[in-house]
């Protein structure tokens, strides 16, 4: 039974927590932020469910549903009330083909994907986040508001210190950190191959979440959503969800909530208030879906260089990295290291006890 700190509270970090606990093994999990969960954030308030980060995982996904059994909500798991998606060119609504909505804004999506859509929780995500804490309260040890600063080689392990005093002992320790994050804490250890990922890229996005009575909309929302051809963008809009046809109950009766996908230029996530980026909403709303009337209620969340772009000089980094700490008793997951989406990310936590 080993000592384990696993630095990062986000779903790899929860997931790798959570299987290294039933494995027998003393955890610690150090969160930097106040809350749990990262990328995964749902806000629910009278009868809307907003998400504030990632809305779903893939259909396909086998590992989601084994660990949604595991903690007892796999009965909460949903699917898509419908799989149709439109496209905005040029002024017209357009009826896309499974798998299209993807090209449109140039991502590569897998033809075992094409068509099925997404699954996620009655409640939304964060009802993962809250099984995850719910089971991890009585075996690991969490903290959070406390940022690691260092990692230090010891004859037995590795010494973690960081704020408001915290100074654990470890014999193995789990980064589930952004790639910067891994960069600042690896290289003292490792040298180079972990200041490597220090050239890693990320994008930003900024979403904003819009509430309406059915009567403000000049048309049915009858699709998944609308995604916007690169010509067209406004605003950096990329796509705007139907987020209450996409899944059911996730707006009170006779209401409607949609959710605009921005990418924002570089720095405005500094200089713009939510405010400004709901004006923008609004306008993206109203070129492509025709509504003019103000919104009832507005959710704007912010993800600066949140989102890693793993490309083949990822990849490659991170593959250099995990070969120089190959039996350092140090082990990489996550979305920044094994690839997008909430499915590899869930995976890479799986694979932590056998790493």
């Amino acid at each position: 039974m080993a000592r384990i700190v696993v630095i990062g509270g986000g779903l790899s970090g929860l997931v790798a927590a959570y299987r290294l606990s039933r494995a027998k093994h003393r955890v610690l999990l150090v969160e930097s932020q106040a809350r749990l969960g990262g990328q995964i954030h749902t806000a629910r308030s009278d009868g809307y469910v907003i998400e504030l980060g990632a809305e779903g995982f893939v259909a396909r996904s086998e590992v989601l549903p084994k660990l949604a059994r595991e903690l007892g909500i796999e009965r909460e798991l949903i699917g898509q009330a419908t799989l149709r998606s439109l496209g905005y060119r040029a002024g017209e609504l357009l009826e896309l083909a499974p798998g299209e909505a993807g090209a449109f804004l140039g991502f590569q999506v897998a033809k075992d994907d094409f068509g099925l859509g997404i699954k996620t929780f009655r409640r939304g995500m964060g009802q993962l986040i809250d099984a995850l804490e719910q089971r991890l309260a009585s075996d690991v040890e969490l903290r959070v508001d406390a940022r690691v600063r260092q990692i230090e080689a010891r004859t037995k392990g590795y010494e973690i210190r960081g704020d408001d005093g915290l100074a654990v002992q470890a014999e193995r320790v789990v980064l589930a950190t952004s790639a910067r994050v891994a960069a600042e804490l690896l290289t003292p250890v490792v040298g180079e191959a972990a200041k490597e990922l220090t050239s890693n890229q990320t994008q930003s996005s900024v979403t904003v979440s819009l509430a309406y009575p059915n009567q403000a909309l000049s048309r049915p929302l009858d699709a998944t959503g609308v995604v916007i051809a690169s010509e067209d963008q406004l605003h950096g809009a990329r796509a705007c969800t139907f987020t209450s046809a996409k899944f059911l109950e996730r707006a009170p009766a006779d209401h409607a909530s949609l959710r605009v996908f921005m990418r924002p230029a570089a720095g405005e996530h500094k200089t713009l208030t939510d405010a400004n980026y709901v004006t923008r909403a609004c306008e993206v709303v109203a070129r492509v879906l025709g509504v003019e009337a103000p919104p009832l209620r507005s959710w704007v969340s912010r993800w600066p260089d949140a989102l890693p772009v793993f490309d083949a000089a990822a990849k490659q980094a991170v593959a250099t990295l995990e070969t120089v700490l190959k039996g350092s008793r140090i082990a990489l997951t996550g979305s920044a290291f094994h690839g997008s989406g909430i499915d590899a990310a869930v995976r890479s936590a799986w694979s932590v006890t056998e790493r």
